[in-house]
C-alpha cells in the first residue's frame, strides 16, 4: 500500500504543479525535492523514472486496482467532480478521467467546466457569441429584419375571377396574349392600364369621386411623386371580348421617357406584340416612332391605341370634321414610320381602323372602342340585326350614309353631310361630352337615356370628370373592343413562337431544344429568358423576372442559370441554383403559383445571384447543348458619365455592393472602375442618372455619396489612312507584324451594331453584301478576321495580305491572337483609353515564326495591339463625341429663343415644324451631349416655362480640331475656342484617369520604327526647304 500512496502522492505532486506558476515558486521546488528524497529508489529506474513495485498475483492487482478506482473516485470527489465508468459520455458538467486514462495529466484549460450551446439550446438553434468591444455600441447584434418603403402598397385588392381560373388558362397557350404598351411620355400608358386594372379588380381604396389618377403600375414612390414612369411593371389581367370569352392578357407597363427607354427593350423581349399608346392631339412624338421602330427590330406586330381623344373636344375645341382628319393624319404618320422601319426588317404592317388594330380611347375618362366594338354597340342600342364587320368597315374613309338610300357610298349625299365616322362616332361622343360639362341635369338624362344608361341621382351630384367618366363607362362598357383587337391581331404564345424563338436563340435551327421551344412543349427541357430583376423589400437580393418558352418550372425545381457570357465551350458563366418561389407578377401584388407552363409570365426567387442583366435558366440534367438567349439589343447608348465615392472612406465596400444591385437594377447603367480607382456610372441621360443616385444612396447601399459633375464617354477615330506602314515586333525578336489604318465607309459603323451585317455569315455571303452595298473589292470583303471591340464593334480587321508574300498557314496559326490583339486595341484607344470607331485594320505583311514556342499568345496579342496602335496614331487620329437628337415643344413666339440657347451650346435646328392641329411648333435639333448639361432647365427660363424638350442619343460627330497639337494653350477658367476643344476633352479626359497629359510615341513605336519616323520627318523638312 505504501508504494501506492507514493504514487499518489506523486500524482497529486504533478498536478500541483501543472496548476501552479512554477517559474516563480522556489518554495515549490523544494518541496518537490525533499518529497522526491524521500522516495523508495526501487520504484524508479536510473533515468528517473517511475516503474512501480514488482508485479503481484493477478488478485491483489485486481483488488490494487479497485483501490486505485476508488482513490481516484475519492480524489475527484475532492476536487468537485463527477466519476465516469467510461462508458459514453458522462452525465455531469465537467469531463473525468477514465480507468484507461488514469495517469493522464488534464490541463485545466481542458477542463469542461460548462455546457456547450448546443446542449443548452437544442440542435436547430444557431448561437452567436460576441464581445461587447467587436463593434460599435450603436450597432446591434443581431439585426431586425430590414424593411425599406420604396414601393406603393396596396389593401384590400382582389380581381373578379379567382387565382385558379387565371392559373387555369395560364395552361392554354392558345388563350394567353403577351403584349408591351409602348408609346411617348405622358401620352397615357399607365392610365391606360388604370382602366383595365379597375375593370378587372375590386378595390375598397379606389375612390370614384376622385380626379386623381390610381396610377396603379407606378409602384414605386418616387415614380408618383415625379408623376412618371420609371420601371416597367407586369400586369396578368382577365379580360374578356366582345362575346364574353375570357382571355389572359400578361401586360407590361413600359416608360415613356426616352432616358428609360431600355425598360421598354426588356419588355418588347418579353412580348409577342407591341400596343402603341398615342395622344390623339400631340400625335406621333420622338418616342413614340423609336418605339415603333425597336418593336419592327424584335419582329413583332404592333396594334395602336388612339388614347385621350377627349383633349380633341375639350382643350382643342376642334369641330368633328377636323377632328377626324386630326385622327386620320395621325394614323398616316404612323404608317410612315412603320413602312420606312419595315423596309430593313421585312413585312410592312398597316394599321387601319377598318382592319382593328386600331382602338380609340380615353383613358381618363374611362371608355375605349374599336369600329367592331363600336357597331355592335349600335345594334344593341337599336334592337338591329346588322352585320358588325359590314358596318365597321364602312365608319373610316370617305364614306358617307345617304339616309334616301340607307346606303353607304363613296360620294358624299346632294343636300350634303359628313363622312360615316363624324356622323356616326364623333358626333354622338362630342353631343355626350357637351351635355355633361355644359347642361343641366334634365338634358343629360335624356341624352344618356336615349342610349341606354340611367345614373342615380347621386350621380348627378358629382364633379364634371367624375360624372363625364361614370357616363362614358356606362355608354361603351368595359374594353372588350380593346381585347378584340388583341385576340385578333397579337399571335398567342405558340403562334408567335417560330418568329420569336427564331430571332432571339442563339443555338442552332435543328436542335431538340429550338423544336420543343417552337412548338412551345410543356414536356420539353425548361428553358426560360429572364430579362428583367426586381429587388425584394429589403432590396438585398432580387427576384427575376422571365418568360417560359418550353417545359415547366416548378417551385424547389434545381435549374442552370446560364450568363450572357456563357457558350457550350466556356462553361464559366454558370451556376447552379434551387427555384424557393414563383409568383404571378401583378405590378403592386404577387400571387404565388406552384409552376409556369410555357407562354407565361413569371417572378423566380432564388436565381439571382449571378444574373447580371439577362440570363438563360435550364435543366441541370439535360445532355444536348444548351445554347443562350441573345442579350438585349437597345435603341441608345449609355454616354453621360459621373464619378462617385463615399463621403466616409470606410463605406466604399457598401458602395461598391450598391453599385452591383445597381448594375441589376437598370439595364442600361454601366458601373466600372478606371485605372486612377475611381467608380463612374454611366447612363443614358441626366434624369437616368438621377434616378441611380437616388437609389443608390436610398436603397441598395445606404451611404452618403459624394457625385462629381457628369462628364461623357468619348471614341477614338481616324480621318485619313496611316502615313506609312507601321510594324512592331515581339519581344522575342521572332515576328513582326505590319499594319496601316483607315476610315471605315459612312454607315458600315451602323450596319454592323444594328446587326445587318455579322461575322457568323458564310464567306460568300459577306463578300456578295460588302461587294453590293460598300463597292468592296471581292477578295477583301472575303478577307474580313473580325469586327472589334466585340462581335458588332464599329471597327474591322482584314487580312490584306498576299500569298506569295506571306505564308498563309502560319498567319492563320496566330490568327486568334491577333485578333484578341486587335479588339483589346479598339476597346481601349491610345488617345484616352476610349473605344475606337469607324476604323479598319489592314494586315499588310507578317513574319511569324515557324517554331509554335516562338509564336505564342503572349508575344502576339500586345505586339498585335501595339501595332494598331501605331497604325492609329499615323493616320490623323481624331476624338468623336455622342450628340443628343433634340426635340422641343414649343408655343411658335418661343422659337427664336431656343434657337439662341441652341447656339450657345453648340447645337443648330434641323427643323421646325408646326403641329398639326394644334397651336403648337417642333423644333428638331442637334446638340453634343457634352453641352446638354443643364440645357432644359436653360431651356425653360428663355421661354417662360413654355417649351418641353426631350433629348436621346442620336450619332457620333468628330470634335473639332487636332487632340495631339501640343502647341494648344489650355488656360484655366477660359473657355476654349473651338478648334481647341478636341485637345482639351482629350487632355482632361486623360488627367481624370490619371494618365500622363501627353500620348507617349515610345510606348507604341518600336525603336526601328522611330528611326523610320525620323527619316520621314528628316526628308519632308529637306523637301520644303
Amino acid at each position: 500500500m505504501s508504494s501506492h500512496i507514493v504514487n499518489h502522492i506523486q500524482i497529486h505532486v504533478f498536478r500541483f504543479y501543472f496548476k501552479l506558476d512554477h517559474s516563480n515558486s522556489l518554495a515549490f521546488h523544494l518541496f518537490l525535492l525533499s518529497t522526491l528524497n524521500t522516495m523508495d529508489d526501487s520504484l524508479y529506474d536510473e533515468f528517473g523514472n517511475y516503474i512501480g513495485p514488482e508485479m503481484e498475483s493477478d488478485q491483489d492487482s485486481e483488488r490494487d486496482s479497485d483501490g486505485d478506482a476508488d482513490d481516484n473516485a475519492d480524489e475527484q470527489s475532492d476536487g468537485g467532480g463527477a466519476v465516469s465508468d467510461g462508458e459514453g459520455p458522462s452525465n455531469g458538467w465537467m469531463t473525468t478521467i477514465s480507468n484507461e486514462l488514469e495517469n493522464q495529466v488534464v490541463l485545466a484549460e481542458e477542463k469542461k467546466y460548462y455546457p456547450t450551446a448546443e446542449e443548452v439550446y437544442g440542435e436547430d438553434v444557431e448561437t452567436l457569441v460576441m464581445d461587447e468591444d467587436e463593434q460599435p455600441l450603436e450597432l446591434p447584434i443581431i439585426k431586425p429584419v430590414r424593411n425599406i418603403k420604396f414601393e406603393v402598397g396596396v389593401k384590400d385588392s382582389s380581381t373578379y375571377v379567382s387565382s385558379q381560373f387565371l392559373v387555369g388558362l395560364m395552361s392554354n397557350p392558345s388563350l394567353v396574349r403577351n403584349v408591351a404598351l409602348v408609346g411617348h411620355l405622358q401620352h397615357g400608358k399607365t392610365v391606360f392600364m388604370d382602366m383595365l386594372v379597375e375593370q378587372t379588380h375590386h378595390m375598397s381604396t379606389f375612390d370614384s369621386q376622385s380626379e386623381k389618377h390610381m396610377r396603379y403600375t407606378d409602384t414605386r414612390i418616387d415614380e408618383q411623386e415625379r408623376r412618371i414612369s420609371i420601371k416597367a411593371v407586369p400586369m396578368s389581367l382577365v379580360l374578356e371580348d366582345t362575346n364574353s370569352k375570357s382571355y389572359l392578357c400578361n401586360i407590361m407597363d413600359t416608360p415613356g421617357h426616352v432616358n428609360f427607354s431600355d425598360e421598354m427593350t426588356a419588355a418588347l423581349r418579353l412580348a409577342d406584340g407591341a400596343v402603341l399608346i398615342v395622344d390623339a392631339a400631340e400625335g406621333v412624338m420622338v418616342n413614340t416612332e423609336r418605339a415603333i421602330r425597336h418593336a419592327i427590330q424584335e419582329r413583332l406586330p404592333i396594334v395602336v391605341v388612339i388614347n385621350k381623344v377627349d383633349r380633341l373636344i375639350t382643350e382643342l375645341k376642334l369641330p368633328p370634321k377636323d377632328a377626324y382628319h386630326k385622327l386620320r393624319h395621325t394614323l398616316e404618320v404612323i404608317n410612315t414610320h412603320i413602312s420606312a422601319a419595315s423596309s430593313i426588317a421585312g413585312d410592312v404592317q398597316v394599321v387601319d381602323p377598318v382592319a382593328g388594330n386600331v382602338c380609340f380611347a380615353s383613358a381618363t375618362a374611362g371608355w375605349s372602342f374599336t369600329l367592331q366594338s363600336f357597331a355592335k354597340l349600335y345594334g344593341k342600342l337599336h334592337g338591329i340585326p346588322l352585320e358588325a364587320n359590314k358596318f365597321a368597315s364602312r365608319l373610316w374613309g370617305d364614306y358617307y350614309f345617304h339616309p334616301d338610300t340607307r346606303a353607304f357610298k363613296k360620294k358624299p349625299p346632294a343636300t350634303g353631310g359628313e363622312r360615316s365616322f363624324v356622323e356616326f362616332v364623333l358626333e354622338p361622343l362630342y353631343k355626350i361630352y357637351s351635355q355633361v360639362i355644359g347642361e343641366h341635369k334634365k338634358s343629360v338624362e335624356t341624352t344618356l337615356a336615349e342610349l341606354g344608361v340611367t345614373l342615380s341621382n347621386a350621380a348627378y351630384r358629382l364633379n364634371v370628370r367624375p360624372l363625364l367618366r361614370l357616363a362614358c363607362s356606362s355608354v361603351f362598357g368595359p374594353a372588350s373592343g380593346f381585347t378584340d383587337m388583341l385576340v385578333q391581331h397579337i399571335p398567342s404564345p405558340r403562334d408567335a413562337a417560330i418568329k420569336k424563338v427564331d430571332h432571339i436563340y442563339t443555338g442552332p435551327k435543328d436542335s431538340s431544344i429550338y423544336k420543343t421551344m417552337t412548338q412551345c412543349d410543356s414536356y420539353g427541357p425548361l428553358m426560360v429568358n429572364v430579362t428583367k430583376l426586381y429587388p425584394k423589400s429589403d432590396c438585398s437580393v432580387f427576384d427575376a423576372f422571365g418568360r417560359v418558352y418550353s417545359g415547366k418550372i416548378q417551385t424547389g425545381q434545381t435549374v442552370r442559370v446560364l450568363g450572357e457570357g456563357y457558350s457550350p465551350d466556356d462553361e464559366e458563366d454558370m451556376t447552379v441554383k434551387e427555384v424557393t418561389k414563383l409568383w404571378v407578377y401583378q405590378a403592386r401584388d404577387r400571387m404565388p403559383v406552384a409552376e409556369a407552363p410555357p407562354g407565361s409570365w413569371v417572378l423566380i426567387e432564388g436565381v439571382d445571384a449571378s444574373i447580371m442583366k439577362t440570363a438563360t435558366l435550364c435543366n441541370v440534367d439535360y445532355d444536348e447543348d444548351v445554347y443562350i438567349f441573345w442579350p438585349l439589343q437597345f435603341n441608345t447608348l449609355s454616354v453621360v458619365k459621373t464619378a462617385t465615392e463615399p463621403l466616409n472612406p470606410s463605406e466604399l465596400p457598401k458602395m461598391v455592393e450598391g453599385l452591383r444591385k445597381i448594375s441589376k437594377s437598370y439595364p442600361l447603367a454601366v458601373t466600372k472602375v478606371e485605372e486612377s480607382g475611381e467608380h463612374t456610372i454611366l447612363g443614358t441621360g441626366e434624369l437616368y442618372l438621377d434616378s441611380i443616385m437616388k437609389d443608390l444612396r436610398e436603397l441598395y447601399s445606404e451611404v452618403e455619396v459624394k457625385v462629381a459633375d457628369p462628364v461623357v464617354s468619348f471614341c477614338e477615330t481616324v480621318v485619313e489612312s496611316s502615313s506609312m506602314k507601321c510594324f512592331a515586333e515581339t519581344p522575342n525578336k521572332k515576328n513582326k507584324i505590319t499594319m496601316i489604318a483607315e476610315p471605315l465607309e459612312r454607315g458600315l459603323a451602323e450596319d454592323i451594331e444594328n446587326g445587318v451585317v455579322s461575322t457568323d455569315w458564310n464567306r460568300k455571303k459577306l463578300g456578295e453584301f460588302f461587294q453590293t452595298k460598300y463597292d468592296w473589292d471581292l477578295l477583301a470583303a472575303r478577307s474580313i478576321w473580325a469586327f472589334g471591340p466585340d462581335k458588332q464593334g464599329p471597327n474591322i480587321l482584314l487580312d490584306d495580305t498576299l500569298p506569295t508574300e506571306v505564308d498563309k498557314n502560319l498567319l492563320n496559326a496566330v490568327k486568334d491572337s491577333i485578333v484578341q490583339g486587335f479588339q483589346w486595341g479598339a476597346r481601349e484607344g491610345p488617345l484616352c483609353d476610349e473605344p475606337i470607331r469607324n476604323v479598319k485594320f489592314k494586315i499588310v505583311d507578317a513574319k511569324i515564326a515557324p517554331e509554335p514556342l516562338h509564336r505564342g499568345s503572349g508575344q502576339i496579342i500586345p505586339t498585335a495591339r501595339r501595332v494598331a496602335y501605331s497604325a492609329f496614331l499615323m493616320a490623323t487620329p481624331r476624338l468623336m463625341e455622342p450628340v443628343y437628337y433634340v426635340e422641343i415643344q414649343t408655343p411658335i413666339d418661343c422659337v427664336s429663343a431656343i434657337y439662341t440657347v441652341l447656339s450657345r451650346r453648340r447645337g443648330h435646328v434641323t427643323a421646325d415644324v408646326p403641329q398639326p392641329g394644334t397651336p403648337a411648333y417642333i423644333v428638331k435639333a442637334f446638340l453634343p451631349v457634352i453641352e446638354s448639361f443643364g440645357f432644359e432647365t436653360d431651356l425653360r427660363y428663355h421661354t417662360q416655362g413654355q417649351a418641353f424638350c426631350m433629348s436621346v442619343f442620336d450619332h457620333w460627330a468628330i470634335v473639332p480640331g487636332d487632340p495631339l497639337d501640343k502647341s494648344i494653350v489650355l488656360r484655366p477658367l477660359e473657355p476654349a475656342p473651338i478648334q481647341h476643344l478636341a485637345r482639351e476633352f482629350m487632355v482632361k479626359t486623360r488627367r481624370r484617369k490619371g494618365m500622363s497629359e501627353d500620348v507617349s510615341i515610345n510606348k507604341f513605336f518600336d525603336e526601328a520604327m522611330m528611326v523610320e519616323l525620323a527619316q520621314q520627318a528628316a526628308d519632308l523638312h529637306q523637301q520644303m526647304m
